[in-house]
């Protein structure tokens, strides 16, 4: 049974940190982590953010951003360009090789710190006086290691919608929505969060027709409401995006090619509006 100061469980940016700080000064440290890479064939590090949250979806934003400049603001700059086009498969391929250098930077820091790097589930298995006993299942092939100390860094999932699955072909999560490689006519999302807002408005610069559906009554309730105004203000009129608020969802059916979604506006109207593909973006829960 392998032996060490720390365990650190999850490799996101809280537990890769945190394990090589720890290794920096110098506890025996190993972080154990069971995430993989977006073809599903080798260990991926950096958790959520890195591999399918925050890195690659300012990757998208970036792309999007400069195809909206090339097509509305060089102009002004004296810059002519012909009939600009855009490719999505070639944005996700750029995407994917910022998070695989990315991802393996994390690896890189591993080694340098000398981290041990363990590929699995982790659990609590017990104890061996003041040791925990952690067991690491790496697809059924169980292992335990001891530490005296451990950090929990396992992050958080989508929440999901009871009434629909997500299914990542028409209903999207996070993931799904930053693996589109075509752009779809008509793109619906519920919740107006940060990952909504950034996926409909990738979406909505290179072509798509962008609905946002939030719950809530007030756009973007947590932050400061004067800053809440004027992003809402910019998302709206300057961006193009619609965005409905206080709705209440009702069935929503994957019907084919495209996804139907009932729901009753803030004013108490019945409105059912079919889209080519639906991002379910309503926040996330402790994995």
């Amino acid at each position: 049974m392998s032996q060490y100061d720390v365990v650190v469980i999850g490799a996101g940016p809280g537990g890769y940190v945190a394990a090589i700080r720890a290794a920096q000064l110098g506890f025996k440290t190993v972080c154990v982590d069971a995430g993989v890479n977006k073809a599903g064939n080798a260990p991926a590090l950096g958790g959520t953010c890195l591999n399918v949250g925050c890195i690659p979806s300012k990757a998208l934003l970036q792309s999007s951003e400069h195809f909206h400049a090339a097509q509305h603001e060089f102009a002004e700059h004296g810059i002519t360009v012909g009939d600009v086009k855009f490719d999505a498969a070639k944005m996700i391929e750029r995407k994917d090789a910022i998070v695989t250098k990315l991802t393996g930077g994390v690896k890189f820091l591993f080694q340098k710190n000398k981290v041990t790097s363990l590929f699995g589930t982790a659990s609590f298995a017990g104890k061996n006086g003041d040791a925990y006993q952690i067991e690491v299942n790496n697809k059924g092939e169980k292992t335990v290691i001891e530490a005296k100390h451990v950090i929990v860094a396992t992050g958080s999932v989508p929440r999901p919608l009871p009434q629909v699955a997500i299914d990542n072909v028409n209903i999207l999560d996070n993931e799904g929505a930053l693996n589109l490689t075509e752009v779809p006519a008509k793109l619906g999302v519920i919740g107006s969060g940060v990952i909504g807002l950034e996926m409909g408005s990738v979406w909505n610069r290179v072509g798509a027709e962008v609905t946002i559906l939030e719950a809530a009554p007030t756009f973007l309730a947590a932050a400061d409401q004067q800053i809440a105004k004027e992003a809402f203000k910019y998302f709206t009129k300057e961006q193009g995006l619609s965005i409905e608020l206080g709705v209440k969802i009702g069935d929503i059916k994957s019907e084919g090619k495209g996804v139907s979604v009932a729901y009753e506006t803030a004013a108490g109207e019945a409105k059912t509006e079919v889209f080519d593909k639906l991002i379910v973006a309503i926040g996330r829960i402790p994995n």
